[in-house]
């Protein structure tokens, strides 16, 4: 009954590592873990994600869903949308340092970050001493992780010491064995040519760090007291040591053999053998030797092997060998002891009573470590932490009113220079300085919020008025955008976008300042700067730019020169629709990008002062289009999520959400009420408003209404809890937004598609 209970709810899984036929251990662990869930539950799905050091040189098995090019960062964000899209509840990861990309293998956390399942994570090295990169990103994943599995006690009190983790996060679960019965190495050994020998064997991936030389400076000694003595070295060369040195290591080794007059007792296997071969050369040998030298060592699956096929060892006390072997189930040897080592040998080839007691009882340790019960004690934590996976609950949001303006945390991030970009949490990170992005929204936050004392609204809106001012760049004839602290610039000619947004601040200044001397200020500064509009070529660009034009003839009825960027802009954003509309799409652009809704917004705010239809019918159908796609299957606002940008002709992803997507869809809905007065856009503005306060794919609300506050964004795994100036901003525009709409329209949540 409990086995069934350990699957309950658990039908779909991911699992990521290494894979055979790659010649690793990793690998070969994977692909054992994998073949025990699925033999031990027939029902699961597992899917495998295979880590890929040399992408086209492995023949996967049908098994490998997909492989995943270590190198490639753009790879690892694509195996996470293949995991989240499949429908798996829980990626199980194998860890190991050197099989992941990037710095410490950082390109882990590009995938892990874009999930919003579950992650459990194997640990197959543990480090004492990690250095900074290390540490860094092995504490994301463990912040990550909602169980971390190690296969030795001391892999836990490491991770207790070293990272701070805390005991109900660790499971320490031994490393699989076979099942295989306990034989007489004697009935074996003439398979391979090895009857009437004294067999010592040592498997791996041959390497510097197995101390292998430890071993054959002792074979002098054993053979001298047991002449039929021959120790096998089973392995290929670790590849790594074949790409820098070929076959020098192994050459070595024979080398040292001959030289202490051993070589007739000393074979090397040079072969990367199968899961059942290698249990035949265990199972024929009499002794298995790891003189391993790195201390550190936790996991080792060839000695999890011995002592699963009821090997008597002998090895150095690195940490995994002196757990496993501990209370007499193996013999323990100092480091570099090949006189300890030749000793200890010895004794047991010379005592066969007691090797063979010494084997039977790691073979009883060995059958408590079997795959199958690896497999039903891994499930039983997945089957755990999918439980206590939060469930989303649908749910009326109609009582989510909205939140009255607020610019305590604009004033938070802003000093006499201007609005600063970045936070951590809520405090400014002065690292990053300023942007006139920032300071344009801020500039039009000043002109648009209700209920602010006039003293305060005429000193905030004078700074940011002149950080844009100071932007200008005459001899460029452009605004430049970023600013260090120090108020040094940062380049001399900002982003077309950053241009278009300057414009459209002075365009909103100069019609709705409540000072006559911001408006005056802005209507100049306009006409002296505006041409440069007429050189803008992204579409977002000139969207700001129409958006700052459409505001200056109402501010200056005729005014030429935005009627000019109006009339141009779009025109051209209505032929480029026509350029590249499909059926199932009715877009400007091939792709998706941030800030989508201001296009249609911009058209559909030129064809209200220029009394253009045509404009109008073009930004009504692409804003229907765009708000279907920014709709989840629930009927919540979904926003389109930055993985999805450059995707083209691609639906949208969901993740990662931001603020500033909300307050583009709420904008262009009121201005799609302000042509139409049709309360469907009433609607459609109030479900893009509730997204910031909860009614949103995660259920979580990114407002802070206690100080006007925003959360950075929305993450599969939760909130990005940063609160940039931008996501601030956006939230306080979009709350003005709907403010002012309440007021002409009366009910905002009139009409809509049902909200979960």
């Amino acid at each position: 009954m409990a086995r069934t209970q350990h699957l309950e709810g658990i039908r779909h899984l991911a699992l990521i590592g290494n894979f055979l036929p790659r010649k690793c251990g990793i690998a070969t662990y994977t692909t054992d873990t994998y073949n025990a869930l699925t033999k031990r539950y027939p029902d699961l799905q597992v899917d495998v994600y295979a880590m890929d050091d040399h992408p086209g040189r492995y023949a996967y098995p049908p098994e490998v869903t997909r492989a995943i090019p270590q190198n490639d960062r753009a790879a690892y964000i694509e195996a996470a949308r293949a995991i989240e899209a499949s429908g798996a509840q829980a990626l199980w990861i194998q860890h190991e340092y050197g099989i992941y990309g990037g710095s410490a293998g950082d390109f882990l956390l590009a995938l892990t970050d874009r999930l919003s399942i579950p992650v459990i994570v194997t640990l197959h090295t543990v480090l004492e001493k990690p250095s900074a990169d290390e540490r860094r990103v092995m504490e994301a994943l463990l912040r990550r992780a909602s169980r971390v599995i190690v296969m030795a006690e001391r892999g836990c009190d490491i991770l207790k010491r070293v990272h701070g983790v805390e005991d109900a996060k660790m499971v320490m679960i031994p490393h699989g064995v076979p099942d295989r019965p306990f034989v007489d190495p004697d009935m074996l050994k003439p398979v391979f040519g090895w009857e009437g020998r004294d067999v010592i064997l040592t498997f791996g991936l041959l390497a510097p760090n197995k101390g292998i030389e430890n071993m054959i400076e002792a074979m002098p000694a054993i053979v001298a007291a047991r002449p039929q003595a021959l120790y096998v070295v089973l392995g290929a060369t670790h590849p790594n040591l074949v790409a820098h040195e070929g076959e020098a290591y192994r050459d070595r080794l024979k080398a040292l053999a001959s030289e202490k007059g051993v070589a007739d007792h000393v074979r090397f296997i040079d072969a990367f053998v199968g899961h059942d071969a290698l249990i035949d050369y265990l199972q024929a040998a009499d002794i298995y030797a790891t003189p391993y030298t790195n201390p550190a060592q936790i996991t080792s699956g060839t000695l999890s092997y011995a002592v699963g096929v009821g090997k008597a060892v002998v090895s150095t006390p690195y940490v995994h060998a002196t757990e496993i072997l501990d209370s007499g189930h193996g013999v323990i040897v100092e480091f570099c002891d090949s006189a300890g080592f030749a000793r200890e040998i010895t004794k047991l080839l010379s005592d066969k009573i007691a090797l063979t007691a010494l084997s039977a009882r790691a073979y009883a340790r060995g059958r408590t470590m079997l795959w199958p019960c690896l497999a039903e004690r891994a499930v039983a934590e997945i089957a755990m932490i999918v439980a206590a996976k939060p469930r989303r609950f649908a749910k009326a949001r109609a009582e989510l009113a909205p939140l009255k303006p607020d610019i305590s945390a604009v004033e938070r991030m802003s000093d006499s220079t201007g609005m600063l970009q970045h936070s951590i949490y809520s405090v400014p990170d002065r690292r990053h300085g300023y942007c006139i992005d920032d300071n344009a929204r801020a500039l039009i936050l000043m002109c648009r919020i209700e209920d602010i004392d006039e003293t305060v609204r005429d000193k905030w809106t004078s700074i940011y008025a002149s950080f844009v001012q100071y932007a200008w760049n005459a001899e460029e004839q452009r605004f430049r955008n970023f600013m260090s602290f120090d108020r040094t610039w940062c380049e001399d000619v900002g982003s077309e976008d950053s241009n278009g947004r300057a414009l459209w601040a002075m365009g909103v200044t100069a019609r709705d300042a409540r000072a006559q001397k911001h408006r005056d200020w802005a209507s100049t500064m306009f006409d002296a700067t505006a041409s440069i509009a007429l050189d803008l070529g992204s579409p977002r660009a000139r969207a700001f730019a129409m958006l700052a034009a459409a505001a200056m003839i109402e501010a200056h009825p005729g005014h030429p020169l935005a009627r000019t960027i109006l009339t141009r802009f779009g025109d051209e954003l209505t032929q480029l629709l026509d350029r590249t509309r499909r059926p199932e799409w009715k877009w400007f652009e091939i792709v998706l990008a941030y800030d989508n809704a201001r296009l249609p917004e911009a058209l559909l705010r030129a064809g209200q002062v220029l009394g253009r239809p045509d404009f109008i019918e073009v930004g009504l159908e692409t804003l229907d289009w765009i708000v279907g796609r920014q709709t989840s299957p629930e009927g919540r606002f979904r926003a389109v999520g930055t993985e999805s940008f450059g995707r083209a002709y691609a639906d949208p992803l969901p993740f990662d959400q931001q603020p500033l997507e909300a307050q583009a869809t709420i904008e262009a809905c009121v201005a799609a009420h302000d042509v139409t007065r049709d309360p469907r856009w009433a609607g459609e503005a109030m479900r893009a408003y509730r997204w910031y306060l909860g009614a949103n794919d995660l259920e979580m609300p990114l407002a802070s209404p206690q100080d006007g506050g925003c959360f950075d964004g929305l993450m599969p795994t939760g909130l990005n809890r940063n609160q940039g100036a931008e996501s601030i901003l956006a939230l306080q525009l979009a709350s003005c937004a709907i403010s002012a709409l309440s007021k002409r329209a009366g009910n905002v949540a009139g009409p809509e598609r049902a909200v979960a």
